[in-house]
């Protein structure tokens, strides 16, 4: 088979004295080329060890005839921006990956990729640029974090941070043992945070190898699905397939489902959307909503459950949940492997996978059951949804699987912030009160670039006398591993002049995630009828809001062009 490169390279001779000069040997000139694209860096631990990975994606290239180049832009971690301006680049930092993934395969008449990431932005953006691009594509995740010390993720940082910020909290020694063993190996953070959910997105796109979503980087499987990956991407470059063939509408039906089935993090809701668009697809925020109406929630994964992304690997991870709900998805669907989901799915269970891995969860004291519920034990469907009202005309966002059932439905007073920073300090200095609901506005993508919420989130449900009694409403998003009642995604944004830049501190707010509301029904602490609260906003929108100024590069780009999240907030 001969490379794509061909017409190309009689054009100019430097061509192949460049690559030669790279270390090519002159037979890899006329083999089948790949790109072999991964977020490698020192960047934190779910990038640090792609170099290793990637290389053995290189080791199956060759063995099927091809030769792979491997191409490195490192993504930034969201737990290293928390507090600071540096959170406000990381949305924005998914369209610079992509981007960069573009001027990659464009620069080479290249016949095929392999994408490697692990974490929140960059996977989307290696599928975004795989949608773009359409050329055979595979994408390899990095793969799961070993847990902390008792079970625990990272996010202990939540608590840890909380009390450094309040006099004689904590003590020096109890800092150190955090920072040592907070985490503890390689890979995306091991609960079900944005990173770990969209290698399940991946997966159930049908881009991943089956079972590839979440397996432990430290143990050798991972290295196996990446020399698969080498392989598998030179049977596709042979046939043809190409990512449109497979991110059908039909694949993303299927990877809501699983979205719903799994408690993924809300931000799904932001990039399946921005990934879909890639292609020429609107995803409707509604199908989310839709489908969690129907699809039980079959997994016991912190933080909307108990257990560790590890296990839920050890338990079947998506092939599992695939498994259980086969009679809700499309298996007609085209993969990665060539193949269907229904064949994949058939080929999975006669491989042994379902069966090999359970002694590793016994290693734990755990049954797949304790971590993948039956479907017929399940008491609630889905996980997320989407509030609509006044507020909200466009939609804004839940995770009400992490959140407590007495506070899927509340009217409170409005605590009103325009930054995350001012709520954040209210919090640690007790300024805040049971049956407030903070409002924080002008984070949305428009706004300051749609950062995550976690740490004001964190400090809520950190502090006895706040968790479960307290709600916040945002423009702004949140962490996967956001828990309580927090509403997020409010669209139209403040900066686009959306209804919640005019919320003052004392109007009445009232959200019910049943009924599927978020509205405004008081205005200074008094109870109104809903023409009387528009009547208001439509007199306060003469006061103006906020508009950003003074940015420049990327992140002015970014501000300046967003789109709603409830499309993706890309540009």
């Amino acid at each position: 088979m001969e490379p794509r490169s061909i017409k190309e390279r009689m054009l100019w001779a430097q061509f192949d004295a460049l690559e030669m000069g790279s270390g090519w040997a002159e037979e890899d000139i006329t083999k089948p080329q790949i790109l072999i694209e991964d977020v490698y860096g020192d960047s934190h631990p779910g990038s640090v060890h792609l170099n290793q990975v990637t290389e053995q994606v290189k080791w199956g290239v060759v063995e099927k005839g091809g030769f792979g180049a491997k191409y490195h832009i490192t993504d930034i971690c969201d737990g290293c921006a928390q507090g600071h301006d540096g959170m406000n680049a990381v949305l924005a930092s998914r369209e610079a990956i992509c981007d960069m993934v573009e001027v990659h395969a464009s620069a080479l008449p290249w016949d095929g990729m392999v994408l490697a990431s692990s974490c929140d932005k960059s996977i989307p953006a290696h599928l975004k640029g795989a949608a773009r691009m359409d050329i055979p594509a595979v994408f390899l995740p990095g793969g799961s974090m070993r847990p902390g010390p008792n079970m625990t993720t990272s996010l202990v940082a939540g608590d840890i941070s909380l009390r450094q910020k309040r006099k004689d909290a904590i003590t020096p020694e109890e800092i150190r043992d955090y920072k040592l063993t907070g985490c503890p190996s390689q890979g995306a953070c091991t609960f079900l945070g944005t990173a770990s959910t969209m290698q399940c997105m991946a997966e159930a796109l049908g881009m991943a190898l089956p079972g590839s979503a979440l397996v432990p980087a430290t143990m050798r499987d991972i290295l196996e699905y990446a020399r698969m990956a080498g392989r598998q991407i030179m049977e596709l470059v042979q046939k043809g397939i190409v990512p449109s063939h497979i991110m059908t509408p039909a694949a993303f039906k299927n990877a809501i489902i699983i979205h719903s089935a799994i408690g993924g993090s809300t931000n799904a809701m932001i990039h399946l959307p921005s990934i879909a668009r890639e292609l020429g697809i609107t995803l409707p925020i509604e199908w989310f909503d839709e489908i969690n109406h129907q699809i039980p929630h079959l997994c016991n994964i912190n933080p909307s459950g108990q257990h560790l992304t590890e296990s839920f690997w050890f338990a079947g991870g998506v092939p599992m949940v695939q498994w259980m709900l086969k009679d809700y998805l499309d298996l007609d669907v085209l993969t990665v492997t060539g193949k269907t989901l229904g064949e994949n799915l058939e080929w999975i269970w006669k491989d042994r996978f379902f069966q090999r891995n359970l002694g590793y969860l016994h290693n734990y004291g755990l049954e797949r059951e304790d971590v993948i519920f039956p479907a017929d034990q399940v008491t609630e469907n889905g996980s997320v949804a989407v509030l609509k009202g006044n507020l909200a005309p466009e939609g804004a966002v839940i995770k009400y699987s992490a959140c407590a059932k007495d506070m899927r439905s509340h009217t409170g007073p409005a605590r009103v912030y325009d930054s995350e920073e001012a709520a954040h300090d209210d919090v640690v200095k007790k300024q805040i009160r049971p049956g407030d609901i903070i409002v924080i506005r002008y984070e949305g993508p428009r706004g300051s670039g749609m950062p995550e919420m976690l740490m004001t989130t964190e400090a809520i449900v950190c502090d006895p006398d706040l968790n479960g009694h307290v709600s916040l409403v945002t423009d702004g998003r949140f962490s996967g591993a956001t828990r309580g009642a927090a509403i997020g995604h409010v669209s139209p944004e403040a900066a686009r002049g959306g209804p919640l830049a005019f919320v003052k501190t004392g109007d009445v707010i009232h959200y019910d995630v049943e009924k599927r509301l978020l509205e405004l029904v008081g205005i200074e602490g008094r109870e109104c009828s809903p023409e009387e609260v528009m009547t208001v906003l439509s007199e306060r929108q003469k006061e103006g809001f906020q508009k950003p100024s003074g940015r420049k590069g990327m992140y002015k780009r970014y501000t300046d062009h967003a789109l709603s999240a409830m499309e993706g907030a890309g540009y």
